[in-house]
């Protein structure tokens, strides 16, 4: 019994593994039979979105070779290019340059690549099918950096039609050189280029257009700038010719930028302008209050070569004024000047105190007049009017008996036989009055030369 039993396990075991396998077979036959009359797959009958065939047996990639142009030894192959801009990043004055992110697409037919199609579908594909098939060798001319952008997987896309006709979009960030000229600055008006390129085709071989024309340039409404507005973008075609290799079909993106003037309105003029208007304010304190005076003249020389130095360590260190060096620099002028001006007064006064100081040595005392205000204020003996009074002043020794030096050199000078010992000193009252006429005509000629600067600065560069 024991011999039986086990004898039985075995067969028993290999009928239900039977009956398990058609099972199975059952269900992949209800699956298949559903796969077939579902929309999915009545939607893949064309034999290009087969799953049965690879794309490399149907574009008979390994039947050609790719590292031949299209066409070899024919005419030149026609690549046309369309660019859509993404965005402009950055415009460097300091480095010259500028940064610019863009979809760069190229349009060319390579019969090699044809395929049959029920439908006329294209076939889309990523960079893994470029590296074995032949694409056009574009670069930029004068770029500094540029890389294909690579999240999450290389921006790269092909596209083939079944007559051969090839689409190649790929998404690139790039940085070219843009040659400034800041004779403007901050008022000029700049014209930078991209250049695209064959490295290797000449115009023997390949044939670079823009696809559309003008109209091969597309940009982002919402593309702005910080500095700078964007006036317009338009393309161009040249020849381009090397000595050693000849003549290549070279396309031109254009873009002119207008800086906006705000910033420096408020971070460089408004200020320059305010620091000379406070310069102008020593012409109406004393010329006796040197702790005023001096200080305030300092410190605007001192203000005005910080805003110089601010500018420019933003700036490229070109060898021709700029615009904004112009006005700064006449600013500064102003603001040296009227610290001069006030070293003139001065040295005027010093003048004048050490001639009233030599008057009075020769001039006996007046103590014994009775009243010499009254001597002083008639114009009969004295010479001066009743304002004169006020604008001499008093000056001599204390009210204790103190002699009045100012009114006795006035009287003095009617007195013939003392007027023969002093006449040289005449000239001292001339000199105490051109003293004040300095801070007088300071007054209106500072104000009005500067106006008229900024009337003839604003005039030429706006």
């Amino acid at each position: 019994m024991q011999v039986d039993a086990a004898l039985d396990g075995p067969v028993q075991g290999s009928q239900a593994g039977d009956r398990e396998a058609e099972q199975v077979a059952k269900r992949d036959q209800r699956l298949s039979l559903f796969l077939f009359y579902s929309p999915i797959y009545k939607r893949s009958a064309d034999m290009t979105k087969s799953l049965m065939t690879k794309s490399e047996q149907l574009l008979r990639i390994d039947d050609h070779d790719f590292t031949m142009r299209p066409a070899f030894g024919g005419p030149p192959i026609p690549v046309g290019v369309d660019v859509q801009v993404e965005s402009l990043d950055t415009i460097s004055e300091v480095d010259m340059d500028f940064t610019m992110t863009l979809y760069l697409r190229h349009y060319w037919k390579d019969e090699r690549l044809s395929f049959p199609s029920t439908n006329n579908q294209s076939m889309t594909f990523d960079s893994r099918l470029v590296k074995k098939i032949w694409v056009p060798d574009m670069f930029f001319v004068h770029s500094k950096r540029s890389f294909i952008h690579d999240t999450t997987t290389d921006n790269v896309m092909l596209r083939v039609f079944p007559d051969g006709n090839v689409l190649y979009s790929l998404r690139v960030t790039v940085t070219a050189m843009c040659n400034m000229d800041l004779s403007r600055f901050p008022l000029d008006t700049q014209t930078c280029s991209l250049e695209i390129e064959s490295y290797a085709y000449t115009d023997d071989d390949l044939m670079l257009y823009w696809k559309k024309g003008n109209e091969s340039l597309n940009t982002d409404d919402r593309i702005s700038l910080s500095q700078f507005l964007i006036q317009k973008f338009h393309t161009t075609t040249k020849l381009a010719f090397y000595s050693s290799t000849g003549w290549y079909n070279r396309l031109y993106i254009h873009f002119t930028l207008r800086r906006h003037i705000f910033f420096f309105l408020l971070q460089t003029y408004f200020p320059a302008t305010l620091m000379v208007m406070l310069s102008w304010v020593s012409f109406w304190i004393d010329r006796r209050a040197v702790p005023a005076r001096v200080p305030l003249g300092i410190t605007t020389v001192l203000t005005m070569s910080t805003i110089i130095t601010g500018v420019n360590a933003s700036m490229p260190r070109v060898s021709y004024i700029k615009a904004v060096d112009i006005y700064l620099w006449v600013s500064f002028v102003f603001v040296f000047l009227s610290v001069i001006e006030y070293a003139a007064v001065n040295y005027l006064s010093t003048v004048q105190e050490r001639k009233e100081r030599k008057l009075r040595e020769r001039l006996p005392c007046t103590c014994g007049i009775g009243n010499p205000d009254e001597m002083m204020i008639d114009p009969q003996i004295t010479g001066y009017g009743a304002m004169d009074v006020n604008t001499t002043g008093n000056y001599g020794m204390p009210e204790n008996g103190g002699c009045r030096d100012r009114m006795l050199a006035q009287v003095s000078l009617n007195d013939p036989q003392i007027t023969r010992q002093v006449r040289p000193s005449r000239g001292y009252v001339n000199i105490w009055i051109d003293t004040h006429a300095i801070d007088k005509y300071s007054r209106v000629l500072f104000p009005g030369a500067y106006i008229l600067f900024n009337i003839i600065y604003w005039s030429i560069y706006s």
